[in-house]
């Protein structure tokens, strides 16, 4: 996300969120945020309507922006004092730690699922012979049904009597 709409979002001033950014340098690491090249604002530019406030002045900074990855927004929620902020960064902890019990439950989940696969991997065999036993049975049953009440023409043998 850029700083200025981090700072709407964190309800501060984009002056005083990269203030605050600049004051904590040793806090946002590159894998935190960055400063977005000269080509990179300028095609972004032209992707987002560029609104005129009343004096006729451009909406955007004639300072490049910072973009942040989730890394720096999430220390940002630390760094910025406003009371949107606070909350922010009170939600992100609330979220890490959801997370945490989500993935606990997960690793169980995947236990269990990796248990049930390997003493079901000979159980599918077992279930096929099962399976043509009863097609069978269920193939032998309907042949007698086909001829129940009917009395067999042919050949005849004579049981002992």
């Amino acid at each position: 996300m850029l700083d200025f709409d981090l700072a709407f979002l964190y309800g501060v001033e984009t002056k005083v969120l990269n203030q605050a950014v600049k004051r904590n340098a040793s806090r946002f690491p590159s894998d935190f945020m960055f400063k977005l090249k000269k080509s990179e604002w300028d095609f972004l530019r032209s992707q987002i309507v560029t609104l005129e406030s009343e004096d006729g002045r451009g909406k955007f900074s004639k300072y490049l922006p910072y973009a942040f990855t989730e890394y720096g927004i999430s220390m940002l929620a630390s760094v910025l004092k406003s009371e949107q902020a606070i909350k922010m960064n009170i939600a992100i902890v609330r979220a890490f730690i959801s997370l945490r019990k989500f993935s606990i439950g997960y690793t169980k989940l995947a236990e269990q699922i990796r248990l049930l696969k390997k003493t079901a991997g000979n159980h599918d065999k077992k279930i096929k012979v099962i399976y043509l036993a009863l097609e069978r049975l269920l193939a032998e049953a309907e042949r007698k049904k086909k001829w129940e009440g009917r009395e067999l023409i042919g050949f005849k043998i004579k049981k002992n009597e």
